[in-house]
């Protein structure tokens, strides 16, 4: 059974009241809700974090090693401007799906750029809640790949 961190960035405990336009009026706890149970029907697991802070995020990250098959990072603003993300993702050797709510590409210039997709497997952006959904069926598909 594969268990499977997701790791939710900054501003992300906002979700469903900051900037319902962009990023809809799902709540990060029934996105967490979502995670488990997709990968429950799918024979994995779940273990969810969000801070705001870089280094609790790099410090899960680091130990994520040993104990878990796969990362989902929705980095939010820290995508952008992360080298050390980036760079803790890569030291972790853990393999990583970036995931957004929005379409970063079709955003403001600035979020265009992603240090975390560097080293991601892949990335995936602009399906709302659904993102989550999508990331942990590639994420598992890519793990079975793998054997």
């Amino acid at each position: 059974m594969s268990a499977l961190l997701v790791l939710n960035g900054p501003n992300l405990n906002l979700l469903g009241q900051r900037q319902p336009e962009v990023y809809g009026h799902t709540t990060l706890a029934e996105i967490e809700a979502l995670c488990a149970a997709t990968a429950d029907k799918l024979g994995a697991t779940t273990s969810c974090l969000q801070s705001n802070h870089e280094g609790t995020l790099i410090d899960a990250i680091h130990d994520a090693r040993g104990k878990f098959d796969g990362i989902i990072l929705n980095a939010g603003a820290y995508t952008h401007t992360s080298i050390a993300l980036m760079d803790a993702i890569s030291s972790a050797e853990v393999p990583m799906v970036e995931v957004h709510l929005s379409n970063i590409h079709a955003r403001e210039e600035f979020r265009h750029t992603s240090h975390i997709s560097r080293v991601a497997i892949g990335q995936i952006c602009g399906f709302g809640p659904h993102g989550y959904v999508l990331a942990i069926k590639a994420m598992l598909e890519h793990l079975k790949a793998q054997t």
